[in-house]
C-alpha cells in the first residue's frame, strides 16, 4: 500500500490524503489570495512523488515554478517552524509544458472530429435550433466519408451543406440558411480567439500525458493557461474535452493503491457558466464514472456554490480556504461548505471559514472505510518545489529538454474535408468545385506522376494509393475497401456505442478513427 501523503498539519496532527482514495475527487475552494494555488501546487508534487502523473492548468502563471526547486527563506522557516516542521528538502519536478497557442509549451490540439457537435455548439454560443443543424453537418460528413480536422474543413463542409440543402432535407430534416450562416459567423469569432491553432493535427496523445521520469515519480503537466483564460469557454471546453478523452481511452482498472493520473480542473466554475442542461448532465456522468479509470478528478474554484450539487456531491476530499460573507450569496456559500463537511465538535466550521489566515484551511480527506473524515483547520504544507513562476529561459530549456519535443511542433495538414470539397491538391492548389458543391463520393481524385513509374509502379498505385506532395493520400482499391468497412462500423455500430456512454461529448469521434 503507498504511504499517505502529507498536506497539512495542525499544532499536534498530520493530516494525509490516502492515495488509494485520491480518486475518489475532491475540491480546493476558497477566495482569491487565500492560499488555493499553494494547496494545489503541493498536492499535485505530492501526488508525482508517488509516481503518480498530473494534469494542471497554470491560469495566473504562477504554477511553472514546480518544475524547479524552492528557496529556502527566512520567512518560509518561520512558517514551517510554526507548524513544528524542521527540515525542508528543495526538489525540482519533471514538469512538461503545454500551450494552445504553441507559445509557453508543446502546441497542443484536437480535431473537429474528435470535440463534436455538442462542446463545438458551446464554444460557438449556437442556439438550440443551430446546435441541431450543426449535428446534421456532422452527420453528413459521416456519411460522406468527409474527415473535419481542422476550422477550414468545417467550414468548406457547412458550405456544401448549405449550399446542397435541398438535397438533404428529405433525408436529415430542414437546413436553414439563417443556422448555416450563424455557425460561420461563429467559426470567425473562434478563429480570432485562436481556434485554428488548436484544432488540427498531430492531435494530442492521451498516453504523452501519463507518463514518469527516470526516477519513477510522475511527470507534471503544465498547461499555459494565462492567455487561453481569456477565451473562457475555450479554456472550460478544452479541458472538458481533455478529460472526455481520458474516460475514453483509459481502460477499466477498478480500485487501485494509486491513481494512474490525477487531473486538476482550475477556474471550475467556468465549466459550468450558462452550461445546457444537458451537458451538465454528461459532465455528472463523466465525474461519476472515470473514477473506475483510476482517475482523480479536483476542482478548483472560489466558491462551493459554482459546482453543481450533482457533482459536488461526488467529491470526497475537501480543502476549504477562507470565504469572505460580504454578501447574502456569500453568507449562503460560507453555510454550504461548513455543511458539507463532517462537523468537528472542537470549533464552529461556519465561523473558522471566515477566520482563516493565508495558507490555512479545514481540511476533510476520506478515511480507510472512504467516509469523510472529522474537519480539521491546518495549515498547508509548503511545497518543495518553487513557489513562482520559471524565468523565459528555464521554460525554454524544459520544453526542449522534453522527449517529446519535436512531435507536436510542427503542424500537419493532411487531405480531408476541404480539399476533397473544393478539388485543391494537398499542397493547396487547384481549382474550387463549382459552387462548393461536388458530391464527395463522386469527385475524381486530380492525376499524379507515378512515383514508381512503369507497370508496377502504377499497379502499386492503383492498389495502394499515393501520395501527394504535402502528404495528403490518395487511396487505392485496397485502402478504399478496408476504409469502406471501417467507415461502416465506425458510422454505426461504433458511433452507437461511444456516443451511448457519453452522448454528444464524443459525438464527432467516429471520423478520427477513419
Amino acid at each position: 500500500m503507498t504511504e499517505p501523503l502529507l498536506i497539512a498539519k495542525t499544532k499536534n496532527k498530520e493530516i494525509h490524503l490516502l492515495p488509494q482514495l485520491a480518486n475518489r475527487h475532491g475540491l480546493i475552494t476558497g477566495a482569491t489570495g487565500t492560499g488555493k494555488t499553494v494547496t494545489l501546487q503541493k498536492m499535485a508534487e505530492s501526488f508525482a512523488r508517488i509516481g503518480v502523473p498530473v494534469f494542471m492548468a497554470d491560469v495566473k502563471g504562477d504554477l511553472s515554478g514546480i518544475g524547479a526547486a524552492g528557496v529556502e527563506s527566512a520567512k518560509l522557516k518561520e512558517r514551517l517552524a510554526a507548524i513544528d516542521i524542521h527540515e525542508f528538502t528543495p526538489r525540482a519536478n519533471t514538469a512538461v509544458f503545454w500551450d494552445v497557442f504553441g507559445e509557453a509549451g508543446h502546441p497542443v490540439r484536437a480535431t473537429i472530429s474528435d470535440m463534436g457537435p455538442l462542446l463545438l455548439a458551446r464554444l460557438l454560443n449556437l442556439n438550440d435550433t443551430q446546435t441541431g443543424v450543426l449535428q446534421l453537418v456532422f452527420k453528413i460528413a459521416d456519411d460522406q466519408g468527409l474527415l473535419i480536422i481542422d476550422l477550414k474543413d468545417l467550414r468548406a463542409t457547412i458550405q456544401y451543406v448549405g449550399d446542397n440543402a435541398k438535397d438533404f432535407t428529405t433525408q436529415y430534416g430542414n437546413i436553414s440558411a439563417a443556422s448555416i450562416g450563424a455557425i460561420q459567423r461563429g467559426l470567425l469569432t473562434l478563429e480570432t480567439q485562436g481556434g485554428d491553432k488548436f484544432f488540427g493535427e498531430p492531435m494530442l496523445d492521451i498516453a504523452d500525458l501519463i507518463q514518469t521520469d527516470a526516477d519513477g515519480h510522475g511527470v507534471i503537466n503544465v498547461l499555459a493557461a494565462d492567455k487561453l483564460y481569456n477565451s473562457p469557454k475555450l479554456y472550460s471546453t478544452f479541458l472538458l474535452w481533455l478529460l472526455a478523452e481520458l474516460f475514453e481511452q483509459l481502460p477499466e482498472v477498478g480500485d487501485v493503491d494509486k491513481p494512474k493520473l490525477v487531473f486538476f480542473f482550475d477556474e471550475a466554475h467556468l465549466l459550468f457558466n450558462e452550461a445546457p442542461k444537458a451537458l451538465l448532465e454528461k459532465i455528472e456522468q463523466v465525474v461519476r464514472l472515470i473514477r473506475s479509470k483510476g482517475v482523480g478528478v479536483y476542482f478548483v474554484t472560489q466558491n462551493p456554490l459554482d459546482v453543481p450539487e450533482s457533482v459536488l456531491g461526488q467529491l470526497g476530499n475537501r480543502v476549504q480556504h477562507a470565504l469572505r460573507a460580504f454578501t447574502p450569496k456569500d453568507q449562503k456559500a460560507v453555510k454550504t461548505a461548513a455543511e458539507t463537511m463532517r462537523a468537528n465538535p472542537e470549533f464552529d466550521a461556519a465561523t473558522a471559514i471566515m477566520e482563516l489566515g493565508v495558507g490555512e484551511a479545514l481540511i476533510s480527506f476520506l478515511d480507510e472505510k472512504g467516509r469523510p473524515a472529522i474537519v480539521e483547520r491546518g495549515f498547508i504544507v509548503a511545497p518543495e518545489s518553487r513557489l513562482g513562476p520559471l524565468t523565459p529561459a528555464e521554460r525554454k530549456a524544459a520544453i526542449e529538454g522534453s522527449v517529446i519535443y519535436g512531435h507536436y511542433e510542427q503542424m500537419v495538414d493532411r487531405e480531408s474535408a476541404f480539399e476533397k470539397l473544393t478539388g485543391a491538391t494537398a499542397s493547396g492548389n487547384g481549382a474550387s468545385a463549382a459552387n462548393g458543391s461536388a458530391i464527395p463520393g463522386n469527385t475524381a481524385p486530380a492525376q499524379e506522376e507515378s512515383s514508381g513509374g512503369g507497370l508496377f509502379g502504377g499497379l502499386s498505385e492503383i492498389l495502394f494509393g499515393s501520395t501527394g506532395p504535402r502528404g495528403g493520400r490518395h487511396p487505392g482499391l485496397a485502402e478504399t475497401a478496408a476504409r469502406s468497412v471501417a467507415r461502416t462500423v465506425g458510422s454505426t455500430i461504433g458511433r452507437e456505442i461511444v456516443r451511448g456512454v457519453l452522448g454528444s461529448i464524443l459525438g464527432g469521434s467516429s471520423g478520427r478513427r477513419r
